[in-house]
């Protein structure tokens, strides 16, 4: 088991301006285990984005140009501050450098959000399944506090599956204080259903997301009817197989894959890919 590190750091005070161009000041760094963490930073005015989309982040590299990489936002669009939800790759061009930032250090923000796992990708429905591995999480994060999600589905499904029960404490965290939250505690209500599963570990439940919607598992663990394009919508988010294998499995319910410009049933991002399982 990986144990549950949680180490976070908060600004004591304002944070300091930036004077890189494109930067923001990191204000909050939590990791979660020694292969997770999550990061805070300051908000452009200017910046307007829809929950679920991402921006281009990243630090300088020793050339002194920029490293950057896609990362959805995991605040929702109200929020004051961005939130980012990351894995760390010991030798990444990246995510090496990135996850020993600390309060008050520059990251590279490049304000023009974008991504296909919006409301407005797709038809109206009754319900919607968020469907992520590892750090695909990231999105739902922000989605799962966006009221419109809840204005526009009876039923809320989020599946999430990690590798370890040490993974998943960001996404139960954050689900888990919704109830509390004073803009939409009520909305989520009775609406909400939260599967969290493990692959390696044992816990309450296991097995990967595309094995539990296969099977049907899921549907008779959460009394829901099999999926079906009249009533469910999905967004999906994980590793290039993890997608690919999701999409197979939806279009076996008979949902179509959408876009922006094309509202269906589901949609894939496709622009980023997270850690497989």
């Amino acid at each position: 088991m990986t144990e549950a590190i949680q180490m976070t750091e908060t600004a004591a005070q304002s944070p300091t301006k930036a004077h890189l161009p494109d930067a923001q000041i990191v204000t909050a760094v939590t990791h979660w285990t020694d292969r997770l963490f999550s990061f805070r930073v300051t908000r452009p005015r200017s910046l307007r984005f829809r929950s679920g989309e991402f921006v281009m982040i990243g630090l300088l590299g020793d050339t002194g140009k920029p490293l950057l990489r896609a990362y959805s936002i995991a605040s929702p669009a109200w929020d004051d501050e961005l939130e980012f939800y990351s894995i760390k790759v010991p030798d990444g061009p990246l995510t090496s450098r990135l996850q020993h930032i600390k309060i008050g250090d520059e990251i590279i923000l490049r304000p023009k959000p974008v991504g296909t796992l919006v409301h407005d990708a797709l038809l109206p429905g009754k319900r919607i399944y968020f469907l992520a591995t590892g750090t695909g999480f990231a999105p739902f994060a922000s989605l799962l506090r966006e009221p419109e999600t809840y204005e526009k589905y009876e039923q809320v499904i989020m599946m999430h599956t990690c590798r370890e029960v040490a993974e998943l404490e960001y996404g139960r965290q954050l689900v888990q204080s919704l109830a509390d939250d004073p803009l939409i505690g009520e909305m989520v209500a009775g609406k909400l259903l939260y599967y969290p599963t493990t692959t390696r570990e044992p816990f309450a439940q296991m097995g990967r997301v595309t094995d539990n919607l296969a099977s049907g598992k899921v549907f008779a663990d959460l009394s829901l009817p099999q999926m079906s394009p009249a009533e469910d919508r999905a967004m999906v988010c994980g590793s290039l197989a993890f997608n690919h294998d999701v999409k197979a499995i939806l279009e076996g319910f008979g949902l179509v894959e959408g876009a922006n410009s094309d509202p269906k049933h589901f949609v894939i991002e496709k622009a980023f890919v997270g850690d497989g399982i």
